[in-house]
């Protein structure tokens, strides 16, 4: 009955870590999508093993937290404007510099969109740890857990390594895809900040519980909003991606005449 409580329990932390992985793929996917070949490779190493190891931490430290006001509304804005940030590219400079600044811009945009989208999840995840610690040993529940929550979240590194090498092919072949990226984390913010303690103080509860859907849909539309008329507000040369050539690596765009 022990190791079945443990196994079970593992098999829970990583079947919810399945869905959780979803989310960090589409990230790095974004995030390293204009990085040359080479760094992506890396790029998705990285920002894997940060995802993981802020979703160990984050587990076993905030959730507690998440009962206090404002951080789900701080982390729905920080998300809003990591979003946005992945529309807009960045005005190119020196090309070596540039290469090393993207590599580790990609891990810290992979960060802290891990950081917000991991609040909402890392509860069920503590949860099912938390209940087989104290069944398969109650003095040492604590430690039980840690180990827990550690070997359920290492085990989402292939796949989210695989998802988001994936991803960034069906990028590259499909930009509209980007934008849909975009979308969906700025659907993940508006769902995040709506259930935000904090309204309660001006909405009624009932009243907040029927807007879940309407302001998910609301973060998706402002971040497609705000990201066009940046882009718009750009000159045309600081837009334009660079082309990238059938055999999947970057090149240069092609020549008009």
């Amino acid at each position: 009955m022990t190791q079945a409580a443990f196994w079970i329990a593992a098999l829970k932390i990583i079947g919810i870590n399945i869905i959780l992985s979803g989310d960090n793929a589409v990230v790095i996917a974004l995030a390293c999508r204009m990085l040359p070949p080479k760094e992506r490779f890396w790029g998705m190493i990285l920002g894997a093993g940060v995802a993981v190891l802020l979703r160990i931490v984050f587990t076993l430290v905030v959730a507690e937290a998440m009962g206090y006001q404002w951080l789900k509304l701080i982390g729905g804005v920080l998300l809003l404007w990591v979003a946005v940030k992945l529309l807009v590219p960045e005005d190119e400079g020196d090309e070596k510099i540039e290469a090393a600044s993207n590599l580790w811009k990609a891990v810290r945009i992979v960060a802290v969109a891990d950081i917000v989208m991991s609040l909402d999840n890392v509860i069920a995840i503590a949860a099912a740890a938390e209940t087989a610690a104290m069944a398969l040993d109650p003095v040492h529940a604590q430690s039980i857990k840690a180990v827990l929550i550690g070997f359920g979240l290492v085990t989402s590194v292939p796949m989210i390594i695989a998802g988001s090498a994936l991803l960034m092919a069906l990028l590259d072949r499909f930009p509209i895809l980007v934008w849909a990226g975009a979308a969906l984390l700025g659907w993940v913010a508006g769902d995040i900040m709506i259930k935000d303690g904090a309204l309660a103080r001006w909405f009624n509860p009932a009243v907040l519980d029927q807007l879940h859907l309407p302001a998910a849909a609301a973060g998706a539309v402002l971040v497609l909003l705000v990201g066009s008329l940046i882009r718009r507000s750009r000159p045309l040369a600081v837009m334009e991606e660079p082309f990238i050539t059938r055999a999947g690596h970057l090149g240069e765009p092609p020549q008009k005449n």
